[in-house]
């Protein structure tokens, strides 16, 4: 719970409990992430109020990019403290569509294409940067 605090900032007083049950619904939750499953899972399945949870993700102002820093701080200094950083690379399609969705591109699908056949998919390319750490 100490290590959540470092996120508080980044929210209001009045979203940040609903942020909260959020992330610790999401890290309990098996299967599915969906808002639903996350309240069910906190025993929230009856709550009268749940558009507030959503409104997390859609309405609330706060910053995935503080969010990413505050988090890559928090496991350099707990995690990789002796120095000896492995960092990991990723990039996924998400197939999408819609007039809407900007940042769409043409890439080379790695899941259907081979050395000899090259298939081309539209959607939006997702980077991601993980930290790698050996497990004791």
């Amino acid at each position: 719970m100490s290590m959540m605090r470092a996120f508080e900032p980044l929210f209001s007083q009045r979203v940040w409990p609903q942020a909260l049950t959020l992330v610790m619904g999401g890290l309990l939750a098996p299967g599915k992430r969906t808002v639903s499953q996350l309240l069910r899972v906190m025993g929230l399945a009856d709550e009268a109020q749940f558009q507030r949870y959503h409104r997390v993700l859609n309405r609330a102002v706060w910053s995935s990019q503080q969010a990413s820093r505050i988090l890559l701080s928090s496991l350099v200094t707990t995690i990789a403290a002796d120095g000896v950083m492995v960092m990991g690379l990723d990039d996924t399609i998400e197939r999408r569509w819609g007039k809407r969705i900007a940042a769409r591109g043409i890439y080379r699908d790695p899941v259907r294409s081979s050395q000899e056949h090259f298939v081309k998919t539209s959607g939006l390319r997702w980077l991601s940067v993980m930290l790698l750490v050996p497990i004791p």
